[in-house]
């Protein structure tokens, strides 16, 4: 999906050098590359963004056994 990323960079980047001024320009790459692009990606990575705070989440709530920290007692 990243290729479509890049490619709708590439053509926005030419639109953007086709106007009249360098104004003109940078507002056409932003409002048609960079806000919407952002939108998208971020919607894209939503799920994983998801899965990775649950699985966060998950291990918070298991305690940690001594043995696993590396704390073990010497008698």
């Amino acid at each position: 999906m990243y290729i479509v990323a890049i490619a709708w960079v590439y053509v926005v980047l030419l639109m953007a050098m086709t106007e009249p001024s360098i104004t003109a320009g940078v507002m056409t790459f932003l409002m048609y590359c960079v806000f919407p692009l952002y939108i998208v990606l971020y919607l894209m990575g939503t799920r994983k963004r998801k899965q990775e705070r649950e699985k966060m989440q998950s291990t918070l709530k298991q305690p940690a056994s001594p043995s696993a920290s590396g704390q073990e007692k010497s008698h």
